[in-house]
């Protein structure tokens, strides 16, 4: 379907070889002769872009801008001016406009514009897409995901979550593996007691004991008071013990007969205390070898690993990126007061394209850092890491997935051509065996041929 095009000039020539031009590159136009005649085509026909002289008799592109704010926020406008009004040009931009175009307009110019603001208004249209099927996921809290693969993951915590059963969720580093247990509780008769959560690996064995069970008074040196430990601090809710096999042998077996006998005895205490606690069990480790290995009790495993559920690495599941990504975004611009709404498609290309060997985690830190350096409302490529660029892979080649379209393909090996010769064109342009001027133009997702510089004055400089 062809982008749709307002154009708004009170001067009949103008007009039409605006028209004439756009129409050229496969955009559909309608024109106007004032705001108010404008005003009541975009109302009838909600174009994709508005173009609009800024100064015309009567209603000018100043009140249509004003007045499309309010009732088309979501077309870009955007507007010619002379150089004799260039600051009121600048007062639009604050209020709204997409850009503005000085006379005479050159063709290339006004191609790029549009591009770009017809690009941003695709963004914005997937930005609404994105909230509407975040806003339609089934409860699961931060557990995002409408892959195949993450849909199957979903429908086993939901399944899982209301029995009482222990459960083993395996992936590798950054995959979700804490996020999805939080939906297993969530999806639980135990949702409103506490969510517990143990990184074994990050604590010294020596102190994984006293976490766990607790202690009393004097039990060793350093223990000043008296401390529950999770299990207990848990009882009536989930325990999460996060990478599990890096739990030190002798503490599994004293696990293994709390969950057993679901009491737990402090560290220098006598009594028992009831232990009515659900164990959740995380790692990135396959168990199974590590039972083999002899580094993880078997007779744990078998109590621990009543259910298993495997959270497949983020670049086997493409489709969730976006919605990920919008996820994140609109927590971090919460958090930063920024204003940013969403992604331009280049940089949603380069996000799914990348492996993500840090899965959701490193995804969670590009885009929190995309939104820092962010000063307008959508994300560019340029916000986001030079690691995430095709040109980053080494051995001087480029990655290429099936279905990508030739005009793709090409655009990465020129950005991998142009990092080589650190970003120099001329030298970059010589290498490729083209002039400076195409690989300009190419850059520039072939806004305009070779000989749309040279193309004639098409609309007067009042």
């Amino acid at each position: 379907m062809a982008d749709r095009l307002l154009i708004v000039d009170d001067e009949d020539d103008s007009r039409e070889a605006l028209a004439e031009l756009v129409e050229s590159w496969g955009m559909e136009v309608r024109g106007a002769r004032d705001g108010s005649e404008a005003l009541q085509v975009a109302l009838a026909w909600h174009p994709d872009a508005v173009l609009s002289d800024l100064v015309m008799p009567g209603t000018d592109g100043l009140w249509l801008l004003r007045t499309l704010r309010s009732e088309l926020p979501e077309a870009p406008v955007v507007l010619l001016t002379g150089r004799g009004s260039v600051q009121l040009a600048v007062q639009a931009i604050k209020e709204g406009a997409y850009d503005f175009i000085e006379k005479p307009l050159e063709a290339s110019r006004l191609r790029l514009v549009l591009d770009r603001a017809l690009e941003k208004k695709a963004a914005m249209r997937e930005v609404e897409l994105l909230r509407r099927r975040l806003a339609a996921l089934a409860p699961g809290g931060d557990f995002i995901g409408q892959s195949p693969a993450m849909e199957r993951v979903l429908d086993l915590a939901r399944r899982v979550g209301p029995t009482g059963a222990s459960v083993v969720i395996q992936g590798e580093s950054g995959s979700g593996k804490e996020v999805l247990a939080r939906a297993i509780h969530g999806f639980s008769p135990r949702r409103d007691a506490a969510f517990l959560a143990l990184n074994c690996s990050a604590i010294p064995a020596t102190l994984i004991e006293s976490e766990l069970f607790g202690h009393e008074k004097g039990a060793f040196t350093g223990a000043s008071e008296r401390r529950p430990g999770l299990v207990e601090l848990a009882t009536g809710g989930t325990l999460l013990l996060d990478e599990v096999a890096e739990m030190p042998l002798e503490i599994q077996a004293k696990l293994l007969r709390v969950l057993e006998e679901h009491k737990v005895r402090r560290l220098g205490g006598r009594a028992e205390v009831d232990a009515d606690v659900r164990v959740l069990s995380a790692t990135h480790q396959d168990l199974k070898e590590a039972v083999r290995r002899g580094t993880f009790r078997e007779d744990l495993y078998f109590r621990l690993a009543v259910f298993t559920i495997d959270i497949p690495p983020l670049r086997e599941r493409r489709e969730d990126i976006p919605l990920l990504a919008q996820r994140f975004l609109e927590r971090f611009k919460g958090e930063t007061g920024k204003r940013v709404e969403g992604f331009l498609p280049g940089a949603m290309r380069l996000l799914q394209a990348y492996a993500w060997p840090g899965n959701v985690r490193e995804l969670r830190n590009v885009v929190e850092r995309a939104t820092i350096l962010c000063d307008g409302d959508m994300i560019r490529p340029e916000h986001l890491p030079p690691e995430l660029e095709p040109a980053a892979v080494e051995g001087g080649s480029i990655r290429v997935q099936l279905g990508e379209t030739l005009e793709a393909v090409e655009r990465q090996y020129l950005l991998a051509s142009l990092s080589r010769h650190g970003g120099n064109k001329a030298r970059t342009a010589e290498s490729l065996g083209i002039s400076e001027k195409t690989l300009y133009n190419k850059l520039h997702r072939y806004a305009e041929q070779e000989s749309a510089a040279s193309a004639p004055q098409l609309v007067k400089d009042r």
